[in-house]
């Protein structure tokens, strides 16, 4: 390794310990670590066997894809994956117990941005933050440590969605792990309970309906323990999980028990606030699993009126939504209504970037196939060629 490679990863951001760029100037260096593997290339553009790096016996270079998530790039991923493992330890310092209200407020910014932006834009500040955080923490005493927990837990979940969004499930799931991690540190019970809906997401987006039923009910043994706001998500995420099973029922039970609690939420925490943010919150759940449920009709007529009550604020959302609601209409055999309903949300989805809503988009077209060769698909394809083009 030369110094101009390691001047280019100190500019990429990536730390190497004196150690091992010891170990990487030998004559014959080991392997590196995948992460390294990782940065190295990001920071270089070569492969650590394009280096001198020692390959190991039988070992072959996996396919490129493998490092490029869905919309999002390795070197964004390495990088905010750094802030979460920033090893110690950290100098002694005075830490206000003011930043506490400061994080907070900021928190709430973060998420009406991420209404507004979509995912791209947000994830290495709100990362940034989150490292900052954590340093806070192992320097903080007493109360002030256990609130700045409860934030950091906040932010990495937060992390962990904008990765969602993105399409990066391999960075989602890191992510929800380390909001697990802090959550169980802080000894919360309502944040573990928070993160354990908050994995249950990532399984959902993987069609797991059994693992996603698993999470919410582990949450939900000890409902007792729990704020109403925590109940209400792990009810709402389980029924996710019972459309991905095909139990419309059970669907219908668990989002009516979850809207027994709206009025019982009145907590302080500044995470999991969407069931008070958006309006017609669980009425959202329930059109979305009725789609995958394949009920056309009946998601349809429920789209129509949540549509209604979704504020310009909440642009992002309004787009998945109008995503979701033209797929229904396509399963009712409306194909015409289909296509009026999703010219605005191609639109939100060449502003935001949200590979979520271009996923949905594709459920579209999917729900669209029997009208491939017809004026009305063809009609379609010119809607949503600008998303296409700006993949």
């Amino acid at each position: 390794m030369t110094k101009a490679g390691q001047q280019a990863l100190d500019d990429a951001g990536f730390e190497v310990s004196p150690r091992t760029w010891r170990r990487w100037e030998s004559s014959k260096p080991g392997w590196p670590r995948e992460d390294y593997a990782i940065a190295l290339h990001t920071a270089l553009g070569k492969w650590p066997e394009d280096l001198g790096f020692q390959v190991p016996p039988g070992w072959v270079r996996a396919s490129p894809h493998q490092y490029e998530g869905d919309g999002m790039n390795r070197r964004g991923f390495v990088s905010v994956t750094a802030a979460a493992l920033t090893p110690g330890p950290i100098a002694e310092r005075h830490v206000d117990p003011a930043l506490i209200p400061y994080f907070q407020t900021q928190l709430e910014g973060h998420y009406r941005a991420d209404m507004l932006l979509g995912p791209h834009d947000l994830i290495g500040t709100v990362s940034a933050q989150y490292e900052l955080i954590d340093r806070l923490v192992r320097a903080a005493k007493g109360g002030t440590r256990r609130g700045l927990l409860r934030l950091g837990a906040a932010y990495a979940a937060l992390v962990g969605w904008l990765y969602q969004d993105a399409g990066d499930l391999g960075g989602a799931s890191f992510w929800r792990g380390v909001t697990l991690e802090i959550a169980m540190r802080s000894r919360d019970p309502h944040l573990i309970g928070y993160s354990l809906v908050n994995q249950a997401q990532v399984r959902t987006d993987l069609g797991d309906g059994a693992g996603v039923i698993d999470l919410c009910e582990a949450t939900l043994e000890s409902s007792g323990a729990l704020a109403p706001k925590v109940r209400i998500m792990a009810l709402q995420q389980q029924a996710h999980g019972a459309s991905l099973t095909g139990d419309r029922r059970a669907v219908d039970r668990l989002v009516d028990e979850a809207s027994q609690l709206l009025d019982r939420v009145d907590d302080d925490l500044p995470w999991g606030n969407a069931c008070r943010r958006t309006p017609g919150y669980l009425e959202v759940q329930r059109a979305t699993c009725y789609g995958r449920l394949g009920l056309g009709t009946e998601a349809s007529g429920l789209w129509a009126q949540v549509l209604d009550t979704v504020p310009a604020t909440a642009r992002r959302d309004r787009g998945v939504y109008l995503a979701r609601h033209a797929t229904a209409a396509a399963t009712a055999q409306q194909p015409e209504e289909a296509v009026e309903i999703v010219r605005e949300a191609a639109q939100i989805a060449v502003d935001t970037r949200s590979v979520r809503m271009r996923r949905e988009l594709k459920a579209l077209q999917r729900a669209m196939s029997p009208w491939h060769d017809a004026p009305i698909g063809q009609e379609l394809d010119g809607v949503l060629t600008p998303v296409v083009e700006r993949r």
